[in-house]
């Protein structure tokens, strides 16, 4: 059964919540992260921060679309504790995780959109298609990652 409106906009916003919690995640490793090992995953990450925030932007021009609201500071709900920046900042393999955690995150939210808009809402759900293909290939890119630096830990 295909949600309403008010369920789907609810939905569009915690996918807005996520990207630009990833966003603020991605940033602060990229600066954060020390050592040469971590030179590979830090320019991956501060390239993903303006796929990310793109994903946020079409999001929220959907929100706006459907007569939502996009969440300004106060309302955007935050819960990586995963993906916090490591107090080790050599914690390379510890970040790759998290991040693969945050992408497979994503995906399971998107996943549960398409099925939300299904024979309903083409639009919304198009875009959540384009936005899952865009978070499989993360996925993929960070567990190669994982595979190549677990065997060098």
């Amino acid at each position: 059964m295909a949600a309403n409106s008010n369920e789907v906009i609810e939905m569009l916003k915690h996918s807005y919540s996520m990207e630009i919690e990833t966003v603020m995640n991605y940033l602060a490793n990229s600066i954060n992260l020390d050592g040469v090992r971590a030179e590979e995953i830090k320019n991956r990450l501060a390239a993903d921060v303006n796929e990310e925030l793109g994903h946020a932007m079409q999001l929220g021009n959907r929100i706006k679309q459907l007569g939502g609201q996009v969440p300004g500071s106060l309302d955007v709900t935050l819960s990586q504790k995963h993906l916090q920046p490591p107090a080790d900042t050599t914690d390379v393999v510890g970040v790759i995780r998290a991040v693969i955690e945050a992408e497979q995150a994503a995906i399971d939210q998107y996943k549960k959109i398409i099925r939300a808009t299904e024979g309903d809402d083409y639009v919304t759900q198009d875009l959540c298609v384009k936005l899952l293909a865009d978070e499989e290939q993360h996925l993929i890119l960070f567990k190669g990652f994982l595979k190549e630096y677990a065997k060098e830990s």
